[in-house]
């Protein structure tokens, strides 16, 4: 839940010399911190016409929590009557930190206005002890569940699209691919900022060397996301979308590209895979936008003009 009390925000840590340790205590007061009202004034405040609340999800060994949104009683829900609603499946960013609460702004409104149910995986962390696959997994389980019981969840599985922001991006373009290789068959999936590329080869792109130290994401912190997403004996490949196959039939794709960001590059050249491999993909940049932007509309004001682009992109792909 949003906190009402005064929270403060944590100094960030050196991210060269971050010990486990040091990683939990910090992780847990910035995400508390995000979780807060104190943070409102940057990450932007719920639609109205919006529910929001926490679910658990129990899977196998590990329970999963995610936060729901959807349309409120008497707004757009009524003009969808009882019928069931698209269901967009969303991974917040950050990796090794981060929380469902800071994309409140923008899946509070998808859900009012598309409307939809918007389910926001509440991922494991990235960690020394725990790789991006763990991520991967709670994400693509909480979809197949989802899907599975549509009727409680009051969706149409047959309107379905993945959405995510940077790390949250990569798992939302590794699940695209693997429901193509499933034949689940997505409508949609928007990656914004997105990091696709956690082999060495992540830091060979313009972009990282000319924004490697901005404020939102730096290059210590993407190394960070690299060496904790793929530990020793893990192929990394297998975990870039890069370098993955592309099944035919992959969702259309809206790729979003802040131009001010060391990952600018990852998303320009996964919308030029995607379109090499045939994939309908609408790539859109905004210059000198930073990393997180969508994520900031109280600090910058390009982020209405991406979130309306995703409605507009979504609302065509679901109905």
């Amino acid at each position: 839940m949003t906190e009402t009390t005064a929270v403060q925000r944590p100094p960030a840590p050196d991210f060269t010399t971050l010990t486990h340790e040091e990683l939990i205590t910090w992780r847990t007061a910035e995400n508390r911190f995000r979780a807060s009202d104190a943070a409102r004034a940057m990450l932007g405040e719920p639609d109205p016409d919006a529910t929001i609340g926490w679910e658990q999800i129990a899977l196998p060994g590990r329970e999963v929590p995610v936060r729901v949104y959807r349309p409120a009683s008497g707004t757009a829900s009524e003009e969808a009557g009882a019928a069931a609603l698209p269901l967009v499946l969303h991974v917040h960013g950050g990796g090794f930190v981060g929380t469902a609460t800071q994309c409140d702004w923008a899946n509070s409104h998808l859900a009012a206005h598309l409307p939809a149910v918007v389910v926001s995986v509440e991922h494991r962390l990235l960690a020394p002890d725990t790789p991006l696959s763990d991520a991967v997994a709670d994400a693509w389980d909480v979809l197949e569940l989802v899907l599975r019981e549509p009727a409680r969840w009051g969706v149409d599985p047959e309107r379905v699209a993945v959405f995510g922001e940077s790390c949250g991006a990569l798992i939302s373009a590794l699940t695209a691919i693997r429901a193509g290789r499933t034949g689940l068959r997505l409508r949609a999936q928007v990656l914004v900022n997105p990091a696709v590329d956690v082999t060495e080869s992540a830091f060979d792109y313009p972009s990282m060397t000319e924004y490697a130290d901005t404020a939102t994401a730096g290059v210590e912190q993407i190394r960070l996301v690299q060496r904790f997403s793929a530990p020793p004996g893990t192929d990394p490949r297998e975990l870039s979308p890069l370098s993955a196959e592309l099944a035919s039939g992959l969702a259309p794709a809206l790729v979003v590209v802040p131009t001010a960001d060391p990952l600018a590059d990852h998303g320009r050249r996964y919308a030029d895979r995607l379109w090499t491999a045939g994939v309908d993909t609408q790539l859109t940049e905004y210059p000198d936008a930073p990393h997180a932007f969508l994520t900031l509309p109280g600090l910058v004001p390009q982020a209405l003009a991406a979130r309306t682009e995703i409605f507009d992109f979504l609302r065509l792909s679901l109905t």
